[in-house]
């Protein structure tokens, strides 16, 4: 079973909030204590933790549950109840986190990133906080919030310095375990790698950079061909790109047609893949004899700009030529087996990565959340004369312990009013005698005189 997962689920459950407590003093000696029930604690939260120490998403594949504490609920003498702690999940860097719907919410691309997946539900007050002057003993408290709960699909995208780009069986694996420790599969026959692997390359004492052995790619792998999204995800946070083209191909695919598919399949995938620096490197020159090996390009800068306008005049020119009568002319030729003109890719690859983290802006350790929760309420005809209202806002005004009571109806009404429920109610067609929902509680709606129902001892309420 392999070891390494890119794709998996996640269900988060942050902590719900603590109820308020309903208590009043009864001290000796105190006449008419009033009210002193505490405040209950908010739940924990759930963060996402990019690390370092994790390489892939095994972990959530058969686990894919992560919950936060709930809040303690308040007590008497004003004891607020202690908070829910927040849970942290550790995930590799580079993972993205999408909703159901494919919508990006966090994309955690650097050691460190935090980005919080479940907001733990807020504390209910207790009675104590609803003491005013009309309401000198309030039999009612706040109830909990629930905590955030959701499903998400994580994806991973390795971050790698360099990604090796090819046909399935051009010696990629052996390339990366030539010039790194990384140990893949090797054998002679197509999709011997079906994952990547990063290996760590040493090109001398002060230069270190990663390489991804990336699963060979198929001419429409950017429709999905094959594996081909999820191969191609790996490749897009890479800061350079090495073309690796079979100079004795088996598959009859020439070395001109492998480029020219290659840098195709990129551009579709994303077009900016090909703004980045790259080498064109002819693999396997031990199966050629001398004279029947292709020119190379003689590349001596690796200037960003440059490389960029050189990528655009060669995907220009492939797409006007014919692959057949295309001079194929890489920028190095090598074999992982001999050795040959390895030194000199470890040593160009060392170079063009340096110039790129250098023209990189550093990383800040902001997260960007691309839809926050939404705050406020809507209103939601959902039949004829019943209506919704979804939305923390109105929830919390009806998050009650006990709506029995004339006293805790007429702080419902009186909050509702406040923050504009009756009037967004008004404006979306509701009339006297419909059925609104808030949460788990339903009640009539008049315009000044809302008439609760579904609780135990339901009544029409008085003016």
């Amino acid at each position: 079973m392999s070891g390494f997962v890119d794709e998996a689920q996640l269900h988060v459950k942050a902590g719900d909030g603590g109820a308020g407590a309903v208590a009043m003093r009864r001290e000796a000696h105190v006449d008419k204590g009033g009210p002193d029930g505490g405040d209950g604690g908010r739940g924990g939260s759930v963060w996402l933790v990019a690390t370092t120490n994790q390489s892939s998403l095994l972990p959530f594949r058969d686990h894919p549950h992560r919950g936060a504490e709930n809040g303690v609920h308040g007590g008497g003498k004003k004891m607020h109840g202690a908070r829910g702690k927040d849970i942290e999940v550790p995930v590799p860097v580079g993972t993205r986190v999408r909703q159901s719907d494919g919508t990006i919410m966090a994309d955690l691309a650097n050691a460190g990133d935090r980005w919080m997946a479940g907001e733990g539900g807020r504390g209910g007050r207790g009675n104590a906080s609803f003491l005013a002057n009309n309401r000198r003993a309030p039999t009612f408290a706040e109830q909990g919030e629930k905590g955030h709960e959701e499903w998400y699909d994580l994806e991973l995208a390795l971050v790698a310095d360099v990604a090796l780009v090819g046909y399935p069986n051009v010696g990629k694996s052996t390339l990366i375990s030539r010039i790194s420790a990384a140990k893949p599969k090797i054998a002679d026959y197509p999709f011997t790698t079906l994952e990547p692997h990063l290996g760590v390359v040493r090109a001398d004492d002060d230069h270190n950079f990663t390489v991804a052995d990336i699963p060979g790619l198929v001419e429409g792998a950017a429709e999905g061909k094959g594996l081909g999204h999820q191969f191609l995800r790996h490749i897009t946070r890479a800061r350079a790109l090495v073309i690796l083209v079979e100079l004795d191909p088996v598959t009859g695919v020439s070395p001109a047609e492998q480029q020219r598919v290659l840098i195709d399949e990129l551009r579709r995938y994303q077009p900016d893949l090909l703004d980045r620096p790259r080498l064109v490197v002819g693999s396997k020159s031990d199966m050629v004899p001398d004279e029947f090996l292709p020119r190379t390009v003689n590349v001596e800068t690796f200037d960003r700009a440059e490389l960029a306008a050189e990528a655009a005049a060669d995907a220009a020119a492939a797409a006007e030529a014919d692959s057949d009568e295309e001079e194929f002319r890489p920028d190095l030729v090598i074999s992982a087996i001999t050795g040959q003109g390895i030194t000199s890719l470890v040593g160009r690859l060392a170079t063009m990565v340096d110039g790129a983290r250098t023209a990189e802006p550093e990383a800040d350790g902001t997260i960007v959340i691309h839809r926050p929760l939404p705050e406020g309420f809507t209103v939601e005809k959902i039949g004829d004369g019943e209506f919704a209202v979804l939305g923390k806002a109105a929830e919390r005004a009806v998050a009650l312990n006990d709506l029995t009571t004339d006293e805790a109806a007429d702080y419902v009404q009186s909050r509702l009013k406040r923050i504009g429920v009756d009037r967004a109610l008004a404006k979306a067609g509701a009339r006297d005698g419909d059925t609104v929902h808030i949460a788990e509680m339903s009640f009539i709606w008049y315009r000044d005189q809302p008439e609760f129902i579904g609780q135990p001892t339901s009544r029409r309420r008085r003016r």
